[in-house]
């Protein structure tokens, strides 16, 4: 039995047993089945409302699986693909003229004054400072003179 259906068997007790408005008592249990209907309904709404989400969750676990290739069972379905890679090689070609990217050189840094820590990369080096987000001071890199080495 679920919840609505446990309220509206509830209600229904109380019309059985001659609840009317007209007594204090009466109104009471009217009152008080007109709540319990309320929040049962609003608890299926949310039960609903939940498994909804689960779902949604499940296929986006689902879709970020395929899509990171963490999916052994993807390329053991009925159709036939005798290379991997020729399911995306359509998507994307890349031109002859391409450069790769650069790689992205990344510095860790312990904040001398609160000893939070933070990452910075070569741009925010060549500024030259940095606020700490932890306390705010001003962290100033001094690069030198590279020719001195």
């Amino acid at each position: 039995m679920t919840i609505v259906e446990k309220a509206a068997y509830l209600k229904g007790m109380a019309d059985a047993f001659g609840m009317t408005g007209e007594s204090k008592e009466g109104r009471l249990w009217i009152a008080l089945n007109d709540l319990l209907s309320s929040m049962a309904h609003e608890i299926e709404d949310l039960q609903d409302s939940h498994q909804d989400l689960a779902d949604t969750l499940d296929d986006l676990g689902d879709e970020i699986k395929l899509l990171s290739g963490d999916d052994p069972d993807f390329f053991d379905s009925d159709e036939d693909f005798d290379d991997e890679d020729a399911l995306f090689s359509e998507d994307f070609e890349a031109d002859e003229d391409d450069e790769p990217l650069p790689a992205r050189v990344l510095y860790d840094l312990t904040c001398p004054v609160c000893g939070g820590n933070l990452t910075i990369d070569e741009e925010i080096l060549a500024e030259g400072s940095i606020d700490c987000p932890g306390c705010g001071e001003t962290l100033a890199f001094d690069l030198g003179d590279e020719d001195e080495k």
